[in-house]
């Protein structure tokens, strides 16, 4: 019983920090009604940030942290903003589609050519001791990492469902012809979107790089795991996008303690089959009225 307590919330952990990937997947798709396939890069960056602040800048963990953030919000929120969505927009979904795939590959080469190809090793933010609960020996760096992911996505709710703006955020997503009419600022709210986007996926950067290492090609996996959880929960719903992500660090951890780690790498993409077979619009979410 111990054991299994302490797999499962190791995997609520890394499960909790895909989802705040996939929810970057799930506002993009509701401000932009596209995928952005660059966004296991968009993790991957941020903690390139913070290495460049701490080696080259000379700049503290904590200040380089800071340093990572607003870099990520500023490159990956406003400048993939303006220079890639809004010119490539208006020629449809797919245009925007394909030029995400250029960008996620430009900046995992760019990433290695700039800081190599070599795994860095990253601090942090938690030490890794043991506590004891119930029987289990469970990181500390895993349930702060649950409790730190668990408590964005509460806020981001709260914000989205609370607040003047965020509640203008989601009549945008719905309907933006709509909501311009009735006064929304629309430009103004899908910016937002993108800037929230990059803050989440430079947040999950620096919770799981120090178990991952920053390197170039994390992105791949990461990205992956993300857009597969997306669609499990539901590409519409964040709270579907937090389910399934927990769901898939649940079950990755089950199944490599339980079973076999070998089938690690397949787990995501059998239940992906299973829920286009069953349920295509995810475990939480909704039908759409258009085609995707």
């Amino acid at each position: 019983m111990s054991q299994f307590l302490q797999v499962l919330l190791s995997g609520l952990a890394t499960g909790a920090v895909y989802a705040l990937v996939a929810i970057g997947f799930t506002l993009v798709w509701q401000a932009a009604q596209t995928v952005n396939f660059a966004q296991g890069e968009f993790v991957m960056l941020p903690a390139f940030f913070v290495l460049v602040g701490m080696n080259w800048l000379g700049l503290s963990f904590w200040i380089s942290l800071l340093f990572g953030l607003a870099v990520s919000v500023l490159l990956l929120g406003l400048v993939f903003k303006k220079l890639v969505v809004e010119p490539i927009l208006p020629h449809g979904g797919i245009t925007l589609i394909i030029a995400t795939m250029a960008l996620g590959i430009l900046l995992k080469e760019s990433a290695k050519e700039f800081y190599g190809a070599e795994a860095q090793p990253f601090p942090a933010l938690f030490p890794g001791d043991p506590i004891n609960i119930l029987g289990a020996a469970v990181s500390l760096r895993d349930l702060m990492n649950l409790a730190i992911s668990l408590g964005v996505v509460m806020l981001l709710t709260l914000f989205l469902n609370r607040t003047r703006t965020g509640r203008c955020m989601q009549a945008t997503a719905q309907n933006p012809g709509v909501a311009e009419i009735l006064g929304v600022d629309v430009k103004r709210m899908v910016l937002y979107t993108f800037l929230i986007n990059a803050a989440l996926a430079a947040l999950a950067s620096f919770l799981i790089t120090p178990v991952y290492l920053a390197k170039f090609s994390n992105g791949e996996t990461l990205g992956l795991i993300a857009f597969i959880a997306a669609i499990v929960g539901g590409f519409n719903q964040i709270r579907g996008a937090l389910v399934g992500g927990l769901l898939i660090g649940v079950l990755d951890n089950l199944t490599a303690t339980y079973v076999t780690a070998q089938y690690r790498a397949a787990l995501p993409l059998i239940l992906l089959i299973a829920i286009i077979l069953l349920r295509p619009q995810g475990i939480m979410g909704t039908s759409e009225g258009r085609t995707v």
